[in-house]
């Protein structure tokens, strides 16, 4: 058998930087509120827009569905079809006068429409009192700025935009009582108020149970729309209190046809993209990004394996140091990535391009690794990252987490039929 180090003797590559791949206007600085801005979706919509035009608008709905599939966005056009903005073919809501409607699209293209409220987890301010409790409106500013790069964003983008990495947002009970407050006086234009809710999961007990007594007894004319990338993490009274709608992946073809139009890939590209983000987005953006984060997850998996199949304590335990001061949200994406890299090498063993889901870096290095992935180890090493995930998630101390992680991934990459 060839020595295993040799495996790791080359570093992946740097990824080319595709024509219109850059993150840093997602769509192009235009806030979209028409379903055609969406990235497919379209059966999510037309459900969405059937029950809005039945009269039968829930009063609380729960969008939920894997990272980066479209959930905001599909809230962010709801919404905005419920305070008059017009869809591509020209309908609107509850037929409101040209007068009305040009008012409401002024004010919703500003993200400013006084009855649409927005809540997102929040950080403690800087310098703010122990028993302060954030609020939603501390960082409306930086929302704003977010929002008007488009609705595809993830936490640690919020996080970015809110200057942290190493706090972990949540809903504080005072975003509830704010809540509560807004939706007690009636609508400024007259007509509904609506309110989007990113990431309700993460509400924290107090929060969570003050959103409970508000949707069980929901204001009039009042309609509350969540996001959750985890709904089996809220209270489960809400949940049952909610009309849900799960939010698939995007179709790969609707997917591919974005990259086409939107950020001029050619087609064959597109669409190895559009496959390999599995319904995301932001995968897709991902991927196209010199400097994406899988490329610099793939770099520190072959260094730990390398290190870990040689037994290099000193090194597993600079790479655990190192690794430990990357944020505690950044560590659990690169640990899911080091779960998906471990199912996708397993796979490559079966000789079945179908089965397996890698970019062209990820297929070099599973050529000489994937065969260290077996029927004897493949689920250990899934227990192990998930187990790494749920401890870091608990604030265990990430230097302990992870110089134990390397250790037993060490043993584990040794077992072999």
């Amino acid at each position: 058998m060839r020595n295993f180090a040799c495996v790791f003797s080359i570093r992946p590559p740097r990824r080319i930087v595709l024509a219109g791949a850059g993150l840093q206007c997602r769509n192009h600085c235009t806030p979209p509120m028409k379903a055609s801005e969406v990235i497919g979706q379209s059966e999510a919509w037309q459900r969405l827009r059937q029950l809005a035009d039945s009269g039968r608008m829930p009063h609380a709905l729960l969008l939920y569905g894997p990272q980066g599939c479209g959930k905001l966005a599909l809230a962010l056009a709801l919404a905005s079809y419920l305070l008059g903005e017009r869809q591509d073919d020209g309908t609107q809501w509850q037929g409101f006068d040209t007068a009305r409607t040009e008012n409401a699209e002024a004010m919703l293209h500003a993200w400013a429409h006084p009855d649409l409220h927005f809540s997102y987890p929040v950080i403690k301010p800087k310098n703010s009192s122990a028993d302060y409790k954030p609020l939603c409106a501390d960082y409306a500013r930086e929302w704003n700025e977010l929002l008007r790069e488009g609705p595809y964003f993830t936490l640690d983008n919020w996080l970015q935009r809110m200057r942290t990495e190493n706090q972990q947002a949540i809903y504080y009970e005072a975003e509830a009582d704010a809540l509560n407050n807004k939706f007690s006086v009636a609508s400024t234009v007259g007509g509904l108020k609506v309110s989007v809710m990113w990431l309700a999961e993460r509400m924290n007990a107090e929060c969570a149970n003050k959103m409970l007594k508000l949707i069980e007894e929901p204001p009039a004319g009042s309609v509350f729309i969540m996001t959750s990338e985890a709904p089996e993490n809220m209270l489960e009274t809400i949940v049952s209190r909610t009309q849900r709608i799960r939010i698939k992946g995007a179709d790969t073809d609707d997917m591919a046809q974005a990259l086409i139009l939107r950020r001029g890939i050619e087609e064959q590209t597109a669409h190895r993209v559009a496959r390999m983000a599995a319904g995301s987005w932001l995968k897709a953006l991902e991927m196209l990004d010199a400097e994406s984060e899988n490329a610099q997850f793939l770099a520190r998996f072959i260094d730990l394996t390398r290190m870990a199949y040689k037994r290099e304590a000193m090194g597993m335990k600079a790479w655990s140091e190192s690794t430990a001061g990357l944020g505690r949200e950044r560590q659990k994406r690169m640990l899911a990535y080091f779960l998906r890299l471990v199912r996708e090498n397993f796979a490559y063993n079966f000789g079945r391009p179908e089965l397996c889901y890698m970019t062209m870096e990820e297929e070099n290095f599973a050529r000489n690794f994937a065969r260290f992935i077996n029927e004897d180890n493949v689920i250990p090493l899934s227990k192990l990252i998930q187990r790494a995930i749920r401890d870091l998630g608990q604030n265990a101390n990430p230097k302990i987490v992870f110089f134990d992680f390397a250790i037993q991934t060490a043993a584990l990459l040794r077992l072999r039929r």
